[in-house]
């Protein structure tokens, strides 16, 4: 009885020993190895073989970490008060570094994160903060990868997904908007009374060196008139208008009409 007692409880303990030592790693997995408390090596993937209590692994996994950062509340440069969240894209490249280097390295860039973001955006305007998401984007990826270099962590990727206004702001941007259309209104309507002037002049200098020219003017403006079904038209005659019509030298000076 003392016998059969003893062996079921060595197999039952080579079991627990066998289910310690064997690990199996998934292909975005690796397993970071401390024996005796001291970093060995890292691992994986695949079939891994500790040695119980001896050696002791951590799993890490190596996809990107898709990561929210909560609305924090940011004042401007040019004293705006807005609520801003984001999404951080980032991933493990050192296993070692992320495991010996910072506890819970998720928690850690989250709180970076967080800071950063509030940070870069308080050092630039609203308009900026509206317009150039892109280049802040840029920003907070380009400061966030270099301080989590020394975690064995890589950050490809930040981008802004929100910036809430209150009322009062989003009506001051909208009377903003619209005295901005206005004064390009205002400013094309000018341009174009410019132009129209200068050909004016243009058409009026061209018209004063040929005689002929402003004659057939005025005839065209009389078609014009005409076409629009008058039964009386009472016009001035110019004087050259005749002359250009009649024959050189049939008029005379003197019979000019006055």
């Amino acid at each position: 009885m003392t016998m059969t007692y003893f062996t079921s409880t060595l197999l039952m303990l080579i079991v627990i020993l066998v289910a310690w030592a064997i690990f199996i790693l998934r292909e975005y997995e690796r397993g970071v190895i401390f024996q005796l408390g001291r970093f060995w090596k890292v691992k994986g993937p695949g079939l891994i073989i500790v040695v119980p209590i001896i050696q002791q692994l951590v799993r890490v996994d190596l996809r990107i970490v898709v990561m929210d950062v909560p609305s924090q509340d940011v004042i401007t440069r040019d004293n705006v008060s807005v609520k801003v969240n984001a999404v951080v894209y980032f991933r493990v490249v050192d296993p070692q570094k992320a495991i010996i280097n910072v506890e819970r390295y998720l928690d850690a860039t989250s709180q970076l994160a967080q800071t950063t973001l509030r940070s870069v955006l308080g050092k630039h305007e609203l308009d900026e903060l509206l317009a150039e998401r892109d280049k802040l984007n840029a920003d907070i990826q380009s400061i966030l990868d270099e301080q989590t270099d020394a975690w064995g962590i890589k950050v490809s990727n930040v981008e802004i997904k929100h910036v809430d206004l209150n009322e009062s702001m989003i009506r001051a941007i909208a009377r903003q908007a619209e005295a901005e259309r206005s004064r390009r209104a205002k400013v094309i309507h000018a341009q174009g009374e410019y132009q129209a002037a200068e050909k004016l002049s243009d058409a009026a200098s061209i018209l004063a060196k040929q005689d002929q020219a402003i004659n057939l003017r005025y005839m065209q403006t009389l078609t014009d008139i005409a076409g629009e079904k008058n039964s009386t038209i009472v016009f001035p005659l110019p004087v050259d208008l005749i002359r250009g019509l009649m024959p050189k030298g049939s008029v005379k000076d003197d019979e000019k009409p006055t």
